[in-house]
Protein backbone atom coordinates (compact mmCIF):
# COMPACT_ATOMS: atom_id res chain seq x y z
CA UNK A 1 0.00 0.00 0.00
CA UNK A 2 1.35 3.31 -1.26
CA UNK A 3 2.03 6.07 1.59
CA UNK A 4 -1.43 8.04 0.33
CA UNK A 5 -3.48 4.97 -0.12
CA UNK A 6 -2.77 4.64 3.83
CA UNK A 7 -3.67 8.44 4.41
CA UNK A 8 -6.45 7.83 2.25
CA UNK A 9 -7.46 4.44 4.43
CA UNK A 10 -7.24 6.60 7.70
CA UNK A 11 -10.01 8.64 6.37
CA UNK A 12 -12.13 6.35 4.89
CA UNK A 13 -15.77 7.61 6.16
CA UNK A 14 -14.84 11.62 6.04
CA UNK A 15 -13.64 10.51 2.07
CA UNK A 16 -16.54 8.08 1.28
CA UNK A 17 -19.09 10.81 2.25
CA UNK A 18 -16.87 13.71 0.50
CA UNK A 19 -17.16 11.69 -2.46
CA UNK A 20 -20.12 10.26 -2.74
CA UNK A 21 -22.12 13.55 -1.73
CA UNK A 22 -25.69 14.55 -2.33
CA UNK A 23 -24.55 18.04 -3.60
CA UNK A 24 -22.37 16.52 -6.22
CA UNK A 25 -24.72 13.64 -6.88
CA UNK A 26 -26.72 16.47 -7.84
CA UNK A 27 -25.06 18.26 -10.07
CA UNK A 28 -23.96 15.54 -11.87
CA UNK A 29 -27.55 14.65 -12.45
CA UNK A 30 -28.47 18.36 -13.51
CA UNK A 31 -30.75 18.05 -10.48
CA UNK A 32 -28.89 20.77 -8.37
CA UNK A 33 -31.08 24.59 -8.14
CA UNK A 34 -29.24 27.47 -9.71
CA UNK A 35 -29.04 29.08 -6.12
CA UNK A 36 -27.24 25.79 -5.10
CA UNK A 37 -24.86 26.28 -7.70
CA UNK A 38 -24.58 30.40 -7.87
CA UNK A 39 -23.85 29.80 -3.63
CA UNK A 40 -21.02 26.89 -4.27
CA UNK A 41 -19.31 28.71 -6.70
CA UNK A 42 -19.12 32.21 -5.23
CA UNK A 43 -17.55 30.33 -2.73
CA UNK A 44 -15.71 28.05 -4.13
CA UNK A 45 -13.89 30.94 -6.50
CA UNK A 46 -12.66 32.56 -3.00
CA UNK A 47 -10.37 29.39 -3.00
CA UNK A 48 -8.47 30.01 -6.33
CA UNK A 49 -6.16 32.86 -4.76
CA UNK A 50 -4.79 30.45 -2.09
CA UNK A 51 -4.31 27.47 -4.11
CA UNK A 52 -2.48 29.10 -6.43
CA UNK A 53 -0.19 30.43 -4.11
CA UNK A 54 -0.29 26.89 -2.79
CA UNK A 55 0.51 25.17 -6.02
CA UNK A 56 3.64 27.98 -6.94
CA UNK A 57 4.92 27.16 -3.41
CA UNK A 58 4.76 23.93 -3.72
CA UNK A 59 6.28 24.30 -7.21
CA UNK A 60 9.22 26.19 -5.62
CA UNK A 61 10.33 23.46 -3.12
CA UNK A 62 9.89 20.29 -5.69
CA UNK A 63 12.89 18.60 -5.21
CA UNK A 64 14.22 19.27 -8.64
CA UNK A 65 12.91 20.58 -11.91
CA UNK A 66 11.78 17.08 -13.03
CA UNK A 67 9.76 17.56 -9.98
CA UNK A 68 8.28 20.91 -10.58
CA UNK A 69 7.24 21.07 -14.18
CA UNK A 70 4.08 18.69 -14.17
CA UNK A 71 3.02 21.08 -10.65
CA UNK A 72 4.00 24.28 -12.53
CA UNK A 73 1.81 23.16 -15.80
CA UNK A 74 -0.87 22.53 -13.27
CA UNK A 75 -0.86 26.03 -12.14
CA UNK A 76 -1.10 27.11 -15.99
CA UNK A 77 -4.71 25.39 -16.01
CA UNK A 78 -5.57 26.72 -12.44
CA UNK A 79 -5.11 30.00 -13.64
CA UNK A 80 -6.65 29.38 -17.12
CA UNK A 81 -9.32 27.25 -18.11
CA UNK A 82 -10.19 26.80 -14.59
CA UNK A 83 -10.23 30.53 -13.80
CA UNK A 84 -11.90 31.49 -16.85
CA UNK A 85 -14.59 28.70 -16.40
CA UNK A 86 -15.81 30.22 -12.87
CA UNK A 87 -16.14 34.03 -14.85
CA UNK A 88 -17.87 32.46 -17.45
CA UNK A 89 -20.78 31.08 -14.80
CA UNK A 90 -20.85 33.70 -12.61
CA UNK A 91 -21.58 35.85 -15.39
CA UNK A 92 -24.26 33.57 -16.79
CA UNK A 93 -25.86 33.08 -13.49
CA UNK A 94 -25.73 36.83 -12.96
CA UNK A 95 -23.95 37.08 -9.74
CA UNK A 96 -20.90 38.77 -8.67
CA UNK A 97 -17.70 36.93 -8.16
CA UNK A 98 -17.37 38.24 -4.78
CA UNK A 99 -19.69 37.46 -2.04
CA UNK A 100 -19.20 37.40 2.40
CA UNK A 101 -16.91 34.54 2.94
CA UNK A 102 -18.70 32.00 4.83
CA UNK A 103 -17.13 29.90 7.57
CA UNK A 104 -16.60 26.77 5.76
CA UNK A 105 -14.54 28.58 2.78
CA UNK A 106 -12.36 30.15 5.70
CA UNK A 107 -11.86 27.33 7.39
CA UNK A 108 -9.90 25.80 4.39
CA UNK A 109 -8.52 28.85 3.24
CA UNK A 110 -6.78 29.31 6.92
CA UNK A 111 -5.54 25.21 5.95
CA UNK A 112 -4.14 26.01 2.48
CA UNK A 113 -2.51 29.54 4.55
CA UNK A 114 -0.72 27.25 7.19
CA UNK A 115 0.62 24.92 4.68
CA UNK A 116 1.50 27.46 2.49
CA UNK A 117 3.84 29.30 4.70
CA UNK A 118 4.70 25.82 6.65
CA UNK A 119 7.85 26.00 3.93
CA UNK A 120 7.17 22.23 4.02
CA UNK A 121 6.98 20.43 0.59
CA UNK A 122 4.96 17.16 2.54
CA UNK A 123 2.60 19.58 4.35
CA UNK A 124 1.60 20.84 0.82
CA UNK A 125 1.45 17.99 -0.68
CA UNK A 126 -0.61 16.77 1.49
CA UNK A 127 -3.39 19.37 0.88
CA UNK A 128 -3.17 19.50 -2.50
CA UNK A 129 -3.52 16.00 -3.33
CA UNK A 130 -6.86 16.08 -1.00
CA UNK A 131 -8.04 18.68 -2.88
CA UNK A 132 -7.54 17.32 -6.47
CA UNK A 133 -7.96 13.17 -5.82
CA UNK A 134 -11.08 14.04 -3.93
CA UNK A 135 -12.57 15.61 -7.07
CA UNK A 136 -11.05 13.07 -9.57
CA UNK A 137 -12.89 10.49 -7.37
CA UNK A 138 -16.39 12.03 -7.16
CA UNK A 139 -16.32 13.62 -10.73
CA UNK A 140 -14.72 10.26 -12.57
CA UNK A 141 -18.21 8.21 -12.62
CA UNK A 142 -19.95 11.53 -13.94
CA UNK A 143 -17.34 11.93 -17.04
CA UNK A 144 -19.89 10.57 -20.10
CA UNK A 145 -22.54 12.99 -18.40
CA UNK A 146 -20.63 16.65 -18.55
CA UNK A 147 -22.15 17.61 -22.10
CA UNK A 148 -25.57 17.13 -21.48
CA UNK A 149 -25.84 19.52 -18.21
CA UNK A 150 -25.21 23.51 -18.86
CA UNK A 151 -22.08 24.55 -19.06
CA UNK A 152 -21.64 25.45 -15.40
CA UNK A 153 -22.50 21.74 -14.40
CA UNK A 154 -20.65 19.96 -17.11
CA UNK A 155 -17.42 21.51 -17.28
CA UNK A 156 -17.15 21.30 -13.70
CA UNK A 157 -17.02 17.60 -14.00
CA UNK A 158 -14.77 17.47 -16.91
CA UNK A 159 -12.30 20.09 -14.81
CA UNK A 160 -11.84 17.13 -12.72
CA UNK A 161 -11.92 14.33 -14.68
CA UNK A 162 -10.28 12.17 -17.48
CA UNK A 163 -7.13 11.16 -18.37
CA UNK A 164 -4.98 14.58 -17.99
CA UNK A 165 -6.76 15.47 -14.78
CA UNK A 166 -6.19 11.87 -13.44
CA UNK A 167 -2.19 12.30 -14.20
CA UNK A 168 -2.31 15.99 -12.37
CA UNK A 169 -3.77 13.82 -9.18
CA UNK A 170 -1.05 10.44 -9.82
CA UNK A 171 1.42 13.18 -10.09
CA UNK A 172 1.06 14.73 -6.69
CA UNK A 173 0.05 11.54 -4.96
CA UNK A 174 3.92 10.36 -6.44
CA UNK A 175 5.30 13.56 -4.91
CA UNK A 176 3.92 12.76 -1.40
CA UNK A 177 4.65 9.25 -1.71
CA UNK A 178 8.30 9.80 -2.32
CA UNK A 179 8.66 12.10 0.22
CA UNK A 180 6.96 10.49 2.92
CA UNK A 181 9.91 7.86 2.62
CA UNK A 182 11.98 10.49 4.05
CA UNK A 183 10.25 11.67 7.07
CA UNK A 184 10.68 10.68 10.15
CA UNK A 185 7.63 9.32 12.84
CA UNK A 186 6.73 12.94 13.87
CA UNK A 187 6.57 14.42 10.30
CA UNK A 188 4.79 11.39 9.00
CA UNK A 189 2.32 12.74 11.94
CA UNK A 190 2.03 16.17 11.00
CA UNK A 191 1.45 15.15 7.47
CA UNK A 192 -1.37 12.57 8.98
CA UNK A 193 -3.24 15.00 10.80
CA UNK A 194 -2.84 17.54 7.93
CA UNK A 195 -4.36 15.14 5.49
CA UNK A 196 -7.18 14.11 7.73
CA UNK A 197 -7.96 18.12 8.58
CA UNK A 198 -8.09 18.41 4.69
CA UNK A 199 -10.23 15.29 4.11
CA UNK A 200 -12.90 16.54 6.60
CA UNK A 201 -13.01 20.03 5.60
CA UNK A 202 -13.70 19.24 2.01
CA UNK A 203 -16.78 17.54 3.33
CA UNK A 204 -17.89 19.83 5.52
CA UNK A 205 -17.74 22.11 2.50
CA UNK A 206 -19.72 20.07 0.36
CA UNK A 207 -22.24 19.68 3.72
CA UNK A 208 -23.00 23.80 3.36
CA UNK A 209 -23.13 23.48 -0.08
CA UNK A 210 -25.67 21.10 -0.22
CA UNK A 211 -27.65 23.27 2.87
CA UNK A 212 -26.76 26.27 0.48
CA UNK A 213 -24.58 28.95 0.95
CA UNK A 214 -26.23 32.59 0.71
CA UNK A 215 -26.18 34.13 -3.08
CA UNK A 216 -24.57 37.48 -3.11
CA UNK A 217 -26.54 39.70 -5.53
Amino acid sequence: MSATQHLQSLVEEDWHAATHHAFTNALAHGTLSRDKMAGYLQQDYQFIEGFVRLLASAVAHAPTLADAVPGAQFLGLICGPENTYFLRCLQALEIPPTAPTAPETIAFQQLMNQAHRSGRYEIMLSVLVVAEWIYLDWASPFEDRADDLPFWLGEWITLHSGDGFAQVVAYLRNQLDTAWDTLDHDARTQVTATFAEAVRLERVFFDASWAGFAVAK
